[in-house]
């Protein structure tokens, strides 16, 4: 598979002199509480624009939609997470914003690997698959050296962050 598997899409750009305000805010239990808010609305853009846009835009985090089906309701779910791309996978991490219990979107790839993403207005079909060991750390460290909020995360709940690995079907 080529490295060109998810497109290389991101609204807005990198603002190295945002980063360091915007961790510190996003890290802090009142940031979270604040974004977590905010998803709603950030969902709405992001569905009707077909992950094209984002309110956190600007600052260029990437974004995309992860369709799933609910492990319980078998209905479609569609959820805007950050992810980080290496190569021709996806990471995606169940952060919860550090929250005690994991994100219901996990559970979903849990039940049914089988999903979708859509980035730049480009849906794709992806598997999902759980990674453990070496290879967790390895892709949990992208999202720390991205923004140490995700290593903040784990400082707030005694549970294992899930990190997944998509591949494009």
């Amino acid at each position: 598979m080529s490295d060109d598997a998810f497109p290389d899409v991101r609204w807005g750009r990198d603002r190295p002199w945002l980063n360091k305000p915007i961790t510190a805010f996003t890290s802090s239990r009142s940031g979270s509480w604040i974004f977590r808010k905010l998803v709603p609305y950030d969902h709405k853009v992001l569905v009707r624009s077909r992950g094209r846009y984002t309110i956190l835009g600007p600052v260029g985090v990437p974004l995309l939609l992860l369709n799933t089906v609910g492990a319980k309701s078998g209905e479609r779910r569609t959820n805007p997470l950050t992810y980080m791309r290496d190569g021709n996978r996806i990471y995606l991490v169940g952060s919860n914003f550090g929250q005690e219990k994991h994100p219901a979107w996990s559970w979903n790839l849990l039940a049914k690997p089988d999903a979708s993403v859509s980035i730049g207005g480009v849906e794709i079909p992806v598997t999902a698959t759980q990674l453990h060991g070496d290879e967790r750390e390895r892709a949990f460290a992208q999202f720390v050296d991205f923004t140490t909020t995700y290593e903040n995360y784990t400082g707030r709940t005694d549970r294992d962050l899930r990190v997944f690995a998509l591949d494009r079907r």
